[in-house]
């Protein structure tokens, strides 16, 4: 009788999250160009002024969310000056990814740089957040001549002690979290995102609307919230793996973090990385959490602005 009313439960919930899937892709749909690479399909926006002088400004975000982090306090602001391409990571917003196990930063590298090729971009501004500052640094070693600068805002870089929480943990366990993921890890989540979210901004305050203005209930859906488990528990290995090599990194890079970051800790990983990197600079910014794109938009754009005027002298140097 008992396993009768459990597997009537988990039908029921599987039901709930099919509905709720429907629902959560009516109310944000996809906003950019699907484009074809091998292991998935890349959501790209391309915004701004295509002629615009200097590289093109490549945007990607971090883990639990999708391009809509990046383009609304950035993108867009950016866009008014530069050619701007925000995209959703493979398997996350409304990139697919064929094979779960293509979390790693050297994988989803090679997808997005496969991505930009078949737009037509040549080097570019890399802007990456959290997860994808490993992203970033992996791309800059493995596509030298796709990375032309680095501004990496709160960035993972090195491992960690400890791990990524029990929640991604059991999701990214065969079968467990495949279950877990179609039947109530969206009901639950729709009351635990804001508060996720929330404790992600401190000291600052989230701001209004920021959950629906970025399609954060996207993440819920189960494909993506298996993703998103399987970057998260697979980051430590990779860049464990790929930290020694960050002394090749020729790119320009600037790194910005916040002193009291919960979420990823500045003398773990900006602190480290910048005094690896030859050609990189820090600025740690006080009383200041994970999310510098929100925190500190201006100081965001005026670093980017920076860096492109910075190799524009570089290529007129070389130029005379």
């Amino acid at each position: 009788m008992i396993s009768i009313v459990f597997l009537a439960t988990l039908a029921i919930l599987a039901l709930i999250t099919q509905a709720g899937v429907l629902v959560l892709q009516r109310l944000y749909p996809a906003q950019g160009r699907m484009i074809e690479v091998a292991g998935g399909r890349l959501n790209v926006v391309d915004i701004g002024k295509s002629g615009a002088a200097g590289p093109p400004v490549v945007m990607i975000h971090g883990a639990s969310s999708n391009l809509e982090a990046m383009r609304q306090p950035l993108g867009d602001r950016l866009a008014e000056n530069h050619r701007v391409i925000l995209i959703d990571r493979p398997g996350h917003g409304w990139s697919t990814r064929a094979h779960p196990q293509d979390s790693t930063p050297a994988i989803q590298g090679r997808m997005i740089d496969e991505a930009l090729e078949k737009l037509g971009v040549g080097p570019a501004i890399f802007v990456v957040h959290s997860w994808s500052g490993a992203l970033g640094a992996r791309m800059a070693l493995d596509y030298p001549g796709r990375v032309a600068g680095l501004v990496m805002l709160a960035p993972v870089a090195y491992p960690w002690r400890g791990g990524v929480g029990w929640y991604n943990r059991a999701v990214a366990t065969p079968v467990i979290g495949p279950l877990l993921a179609y039947t109530i890890t969206l009901p639950l989540g729709i009351f635990l995102t804001g508060p996720g979210a929330r404790g992600v901004f401190l000291p600052q305050i989230m701001p209004q609307n920021f959950i629906a203005d970025t399609a954060t209930p996207l993440l819920l859906r189960p494909r993506e919230f298996l993703a998103n488990a399987r970057d998260l528990v697979t980051l430590k290995a990779a860049v464990t793996a790929q930290a020694p090599r960050y002394g090749n990194i020729r790119a320009p890079v600037v790194v910005i973090s916040g002193d009291v970051d919960k979420t990823v800790t500045t003398n773990i990983h900006s602190r480290p990385f910048a005094n690896a990197v030859s050609d990189a600079r820090l600025i740690v910014l006080p009383q200041v959490g994970h999310m510098i794109q929100n925190a500190a938009p201006d100081l965001v754009i005026s670093e980017i602005d920076a860096m492109i005027g910075k190799l524009a002298q570089r290529t007129k140097g070389a130029a005379d």
